[in-house]
């Protein structure tokens, strides 16, 4: 089927008719229900303070909405619209089919086509209708008023407003939404622990394929299962919470939050503050294009996220029926597959449209996944074939979960909202209330209802073979309907965990999680019991998250007086990036590597490595010289076998310590310093460069130098290019919105940072540099919360959206 139409005058299905339907109704004196007022609307107030950022104040729900889509279209519509454009299934339309996004996201790069097919099939109409039935009224609302505020930064360029930040402007896929694009892209953050990880693999499935469908990356099928996000390693987050043991204040707690995220991209964090007198009033981020707060404070509570250890999907493994591959064999009956037919826009290079066509496939358990090119056992054949079911998928409770978060009075009622709502899609929780000296952890969120004793019944060869892949992944037997995901009484969901059978703690020292599992927690009282799905327990640490409990350990033992003593000592300690693996291993790693000759190593004299290395404080600071050397070792030395390394195997009695010791006298270990030297030289790095020469961000015409390293090498400040690359920019992962957040007699008090800004712009070399100089020189922001704060900022910025 073909068209010449050009992109810019074609409008795919349900836009025409938005368009079309608001249109009329302008002529006509209508307009559609989601677009009118319900009656006299006051002007939204929008407030911004010191490096950008907004504070909305609306009278109403839908016009805090307006408010806080109107801030986030003024300071990342580039990134917006390519985004809505992607869930809305028309990146072929206007970007081309084998093309793909240019910034990375929780849902990896595929091509635009295998993106395109993906999002019709996951957030299509009947997906978001069902999500739309189950949010609140206020919700609604601010859904509603997010599309309106969008549309009017969009409107005012199409009438010939100047905006120089935006370099989008008259672009074709710059379009007006539909609250509908809003579900889109609450749909694709709930499928990010998921399907979102098999884009490719589910939208290239098809029956008995002569080849495999090729994966969205090269990882293989053990290393991308072990990214539980998105397909970098290091996607995650570091929180710390502090009781009254801790703070030495009854009653008093600090919390301190900090994802390793995206620094661009659809899923780069926004940081706003919302205040709807009498009803809500909350500060912190959330994804763009979602208008509720994901992570930050009101004037009684404060938590953050760190991605889950869980598994929020799971596998089955199919028997097809012999006389045709899209049947499959259940409790001896044959069953057919559910086929689906899809058609998306795709824009050829002379400009003409065509529609291309895929059928997709689901079966009673979820659609039917091809990992074939990943893993030969794993294809779709003329016998056998997997689905994937994702938990989230059925999840409609995450954002009125995030929005009754944002209104809790205390750390009671917060606790109690996500026990109620069991909603967290793929994240841990920590959290403290005002005049409360406990802290909270909890992993209680969308896990599938797979005990251990079903994983057990239902496994199968396959499922036996892929747990040496991937432990933690339930694959079961499809072929029995006994072996379909359990519901329990008391689960909120069919098909997932109920709230009591998930890990949580209250404790008065501390609690943390580095993206480990939830095992341990609190070194002083492990979490034991519960069901493999949930992550695993007794297993070593990540490097990281021993040097998080390090952290965590030396404050909660510092003798504080006071919160504010504890968030002081803090927002230093968090910010000093050490490098756990250099202050455990060097010195025996150089004493034996420096006195060698170096054994099989290249001949190179190994002296100035040495002398650079042992003079260096083992800190990632911006002037520190050695980091680069040492990420350069350490990255060799992980390709010896983690048994022949450590001397001391793991322990699960000794977690913070084991595995411990090293083989210094390995002679990989001279070999490997050498070959780090070595390709430093071919670099053309000097072996003693200081780190932000090389790691650094372009904003507004300058490098700025920054501190932080990889996770691998065991830095808690994590910034990493993750591409071979240092320099740092919108494709990059690293520290991103930052709190510490207590309270006083005053109510709240919060410090922050917002590493790449909050324009699109800021790390891309554009405008909006000054939060970003702000995260280079760890001046933690005062955040001005109360009304007084704000009126007394000496940046205060201040107009009004009116109707």
């Amino acid at each position: 089927m073909k068209t010449t139409i050009k992109p810019r005058a074609v409008a795919v299905g349900r836009r025409i008719a938005a368009i079309a339907a608001v249109a009329t109704g302008l002529f006509a004196g209508t307009a559609p229900a989601w677009a009118r007022p319900e009656g006299p609307v006051a002007p939204v107030e929008i407030r911004r303070t010191g490096d950008g950022i907004p504070h909305v104040r609306a009278t109403t729900w839908r016009g805090l909405g307006i408010g806080y889509g109107q801030v986030q279209a003024e300071d990342a519509l580039c990134t917006l619209a390519d985004a809505f454009a992607t869930y809305s299934g028309q990146r072929s339309l206007y970007f081309g089919a084998a093309s793909k996004p240019a910034t990375r996201s929780t849902f990896g790069e595929p091509v635009n086509l295998d993106l395109d097919f993906f999002f019709k099939a996951f957030a299509g109409q009947d997906a978001v209708e069902a999500l739309k039935r189950e949010q609140p009224a206020e919700l609604v609302e601010l859904i509603e008023g997010y599309a309106e505020g969008y549309n009017r930064h969009v409107r005012s360029l199409r009438q010939g407003g100047k905006d120089a930040r935006h370099a989008c402007t008259g672009e074709p896929w710059v379009q007006t939404i539909e609250p509908d694009d809003v579900y889109r892209r609450m749909i694709a953050a709930a499928l990010a622990g998921g399907y979102a990880r098999f884009v490719s693999e589910i939208a290239n499935a098809k029956p008995a394929a002569a080849a495999p469908p090729s994966p969205s990356d090269k990882l293989s099928l053990s290393s991308r299962l072990d990214i539980p996000v998105g397909d970098a390693r290091g996607i995650g987050s570091n929180v710390l919470a502090f009781g009254q043991a801790a703070t030495g204040e009854r009653g008093g707690s600090v919390l301190f939050g900090n994802p390793h995220w995206y620094w661009g991209g659809p899923d780069r964090f926004y940081q706003a503050h919302l205040t709807l007198p009498g009803k809500m009033d909350v500060a912190g981020v959330s994804f763009l294009g979602i208008p509720v707060i994901m992570i930050g404070f009101n004037n009684d509570v404060a938590w953050s996220h760190t991605v889950s250890a869980a598994r929020r999907f799971g596998l089955f493994d199919l028997t097809l029926d012999p006389a045709d591959p899209t049947r499959y064999m259940v409790d001896g009956r044959s069953e057919a597959m559910q086929s689906r037919t899809l058609a998306v826009a795709v824009r050829k290079p002379d400009g003409t449209v065509d529609l291309v066509q895929r059928t997709l496939y689901r079966t009673r358990f979820g659609p039917v996944v091809d990992l074939g090119a990943r893993n030969a056992a794993l294809g779709w054949s003329d016998r056998k074939a997997l689905a994937m079911r994702d938990v989230n998928a059925g999840n409609p409770r995450i954002f009125r979960n995030f929005l009754r978060w944002n209104q809790a009075r205390s750390l009671d009622e917060f606790i109690g909202i996500q026990r109620e709502e069991v909603a967290m899609p793929w994240v841990n929780t920590a959290a403290i209330g005002r005049g409360d000296g406990r802290v909270w952890y909890a992993d209680i969120g969308a896990v599938p209802g797979v005990p251990d004793d079903l994983r057990s019944a239902c496994a199968t060869p396959l499922s036996k073979a892929f747990a040496a892949l991937d432990p933690a992944t339930p694959l079961l037997d499809g072929s029995r309907s006994a072996c379909e995901w359990q519901s329990a009484k008391n689960a909120v969901q069919p098909g997932a965990l109920a709230a009591d059978r998930m890990p949580s703690l209250l404790r008065e020292d501390y609690v943390a999680n580095m993206n480990d599992s939830y095992w341990l927690t609190n070194p002083a009282q492990p979490l034991t019991g519960f069901a493999s799905i949930l992550g695993g327990e007794g297993r070593a640490l990540s490097m990281r998250g021993r040097e998080g409990h390090r952290i965590a350990g030396e404050l909660a033992r510092a003798g504080a007086t006071s919160a504010t003593q504890l968030a002081d000592r803090l927002m230093s300690k968090t910010q000093e990036a050490r490098s756990y693996t250099a202050d455990q291993f060097k010195r025996p790693l150089l004493d034996m590597a420096c006195a060698s000759s170096g054994e099989g190593a290249p001949a190179l004299d190994l002296q100035q490595a040495c002398q650079v290395l042992r003079n260096w404080s083992n800190r990632a600071g911006a002037q520190d010289r050695g980091a680069l050397l040492w990420d350069a070792f350490w990255t060799r030395l992980q390709k010896i076998p983690a048994a022949e390394f450590y001397t001391k195997a793991f322990s699960a009695e000794a977690p913070l310590q084991t595995p411990g010791g090293v083989n210094a006298a390995d002679p990989r270990v001279a070999r490997a310093l050498a070959g780090a030297v070595e390709d430093m030289q071919q670099k053309g790095w000097a072996l003693d460069a200081p780190l932000g020469k090389l790691r650094f961000v372009r904003s507004e015409g300058r490098q700025v130098p920054l501190f932080g390293g990889c996770d691998a090498e065991g830095y808690f400040t994590v910034s990493c290019a993750n591409e071979g690359d240092y320099t740092m920019g919108d494709r990059s992962h690293g520290n991103t919105y930052l709190q510490v957040v207590y309270f006083d007699r005053h109510g709240v008090q919060a410090r922050t940072l917002l590493a790449h800004g909050e324009r699109e712009t800021a790390v891309r070399n554009g405008k909006g540099a000054a939060p970003v100089a702000r995260y280079a020189r760890k001046d933690w922001l005062r955040f001005p919360f109360r009304e007084q704060d704000i009126a007394r900022d000496p940046l205060l910025q201040r107009r009004a959206l009116r109707p």
